[in-house]
């Protein structure tokens, strides 16, 4: 009986990581990238993907419908519950920490001390709504990006 594998997963491979391709992601703050690992983040499935976000920025309360397994890479990933974005309580996770994220969950992060790198776990399709839609930069005018 052959074997119905995932996306991306019927043949051994390795991503290393100079072979990481970072990108611009419509729905994060200008310098912020993602690169997907494996799956289909758009399509139903696991997948894993990695967000890398430069100092200093602010992702401002948002939600995933899908839930989620962060695990921090590199730097220090700052993450806060709720709909308003409060640096007082954001709690802090150095490289290795592993952090589960039911779907549906409002939270906020912030590269306080620095750029962080936190790889993504989770069943597709990928979704992402700001709290606000001021926040949202697929909503902004394009030429006001900066990536």
């Amino acid at each position: 009986m052959a074997r119905n594998h995932q996306p991306d997963q019927s043949t051994f491979r390795a991503v290393l990581p100079e072979d990481i391709e970072w990108r611009s992601f419509p729905a994060f703050p200008p310098g912020a990238r993602l690169a997907v690992m494996v799956g289909h983040p758009a399509e139903p499935g696991p997948y894993v993907v990695r967000v890398k976000v430069p100092g200093g920025t602010r992702l401002m309360p948002h939600k995933h419908p899908e839930d989620r397994i962060y695990t921090v890479m590199s730097g220090v990933f700052y993450i806060g519950l709720g709909e308003t974005f409060d640096g007082d309580k954001v709690m802090a996770y150095p490289p290795g920490s592993v952090i589960v994220l039911p779907g549906e969950t409002w939270h906020f992060h912030w590269a306080k001390s620095g750029e962080y790198v936190t790889q993504v776990s989770a069943i597709g399709p990928l979704g992402l709504e700001y709290h606000d839609e001021d926040d949202d930069p697929r909503a902004q005018p394009a030429q006001g990006r900066r990536d």
